[in-house]
């Protein structure tokens, strides 16, 4: 039997009967339905069609997007639980949803009646999913650098650019475009607008929307990262998110969403890496008794447990904070840095309890070990996140 420690298991959330169920019945379906193919899937790098499918039953897509418009209602805490759980189980199901909660959280906060009548209601059972497009070949870190452009003409704006990294870039029906409406505007972020940009799920071209190839990677296979190429592609007006110039701070809004979903796939991953380990390690003998009994380790069990608990508690807070509708910059930064560096010691230190089997693709631990680095890249480098740290600390703690 599989011990399963959710991240809610610690005490830190008192949640709801409903909040309950939820998690459980993902926890559960995670184990049926997840961790039986998960490995075979992602070696063949294959989008999994049915568990997706089963997901939309269960109401997954519509967390929180509000009751009225079909949804669950339910608060950026109960999303990060469930990815927790989704990731233990495969990190790529977290990665298919987490660019549409993100395309929800923005449509929520900024966008009109009409434009939440128009795409909640589909958001909320998945038939309509989300994907989100900030960066491009030559602007990653440096968003204020991007050079795609909207240009308005009468009621439409004509789109012309290059994107890289769209996570869901091909199956999702809506993207949230992050493009200059101002290329003159300085400083340049004053010049930045989001575009919902609707096109044809599974579509390589639509009215000017080019989609390359799927872009190959180490790991977090099963869900597609393509480029997304704009030629005079035209966009309505109406899909314009909130005011024009203002792009730039919506976006930053929406990336701690962001960073809370990746500190919960790296608990989530890290929790699965945390059993295989320590499973393998009372079931492996060596010089005559389970390498569980052996000093060096029990340390690294000891270590690799700690760091765990650790990083739960600072997504905790971080979800907490950015659920109660507050800017969670610091919150949000220290824990995508802390869980995801902590994700990936973790799953090494698993891998080296595994030894050469660790290496095999036999065994689950070498998925995980490939899985791992993206999340020190998704949503901001570890770089990047101390950056943003160091500057909160100093404004907060700012001696006049």
């Amino acid at each position: 039997m599989r011990a399963v420690a959710a991240a809610s298991d610690s005490g830190l959330v008192q949640l709801s009967e409903e909040q309950r169920e939820i998690v459980g019945a993902v926890r559960e379906f995670v184990e049926d339905q997840v961790i039986p193919v998960a490995d075979e899937l992602e070696h063949r790098d294959e989008f999994p069609d049915k568990i997706v499918q089963q997901m939309r039953e269960m109401g997954l897509f519509g967390l929180t997007v509000p009751e009225e418009y079909g949804g669950a209602g339910l608060d950026l805490m109960t999303y990060a639980l469930v990815g927790v759980e989704l990731s233990r189980g495969w990190m790529s199901l977290s990665g298919i949803m987490n660019t549409h909660f993100m395309a929800i959280y923005l449509l929520k906060k900024y966008g009109s009646d009409e434009q939440k009548q128009r795409w909640l209601p589909r958001m909320a059972t998945g038939e309509l999913r989300a994907a989100l497009s900030m960066s491009e070949p030559g602007a990653g870190s440096d968003v204020q650098s991007i050079q795609c452009k909207a240009a308005k003409a009468g009621d439409h704006y004509v789109v012309n650019g290059q994107k890289m990294w769209v996570t869901n870039g091909l199956r999702a029906g809506l993207v949230v475009l992050l493009c200059k409406t101002d290329p003159e505007a300085k400083p340049a972020y004053k010049g930045m607008s989001i575009l919902y940009v609707e096109k044809d799920p599974e579509e390589r071209r639509f009215e000017g929307i080019t989609i390359p190839p799927n872009i190959e990677k180490m790991g977090y296979h099963g869900v597609e990262t393509t480029e997304l190429l704009f030629e005079d592609h035209r966009v309505p007006a109406a899909n314009l998110l909130g005011e024009e110039g203002k792009g730039f701070g919506y976006i930053m809004d929406g990336i701690e969403v962001g960073r809370v979903n990746v500190s919960a796939r790296a608990v989530g991953l890290a929790t699965r890496a945390f059993e295989e380990a320590i499973g393998y390690a009372q079931e492996r003998q060596a010089f005559g008794k389970p390498i569980a009994q052996h000093q060096m380790i029990q340390e690294k069990l000891a270590e690799m447990g700690t760091k765990l608990e650790a990083a739960k508690l600072m997504l905790m807070q971080a979800a907490k904070k950015k659920s109660a509708g507050e800017r969670s910059d610091l919150e949000a930064g220290m824990a995508k840095f802390f869980c995801t560096e902590a994700c990936h010691e973790i799953v090494t230190e698993a891998l080296r309890i595994h030894g050469g089997y660790g290496y095999s693709t036999e065994y689950t631990i070498e998925r995980l070990y490939r899985d791992a680095p993206f999340l020190l890249i998704g949503e901001g480098t570890s770089e990047i996140q101390k950056l943003v740290i160091a500057r909160q600390l100093l404004e907060r703690y700012h001696r006049s």
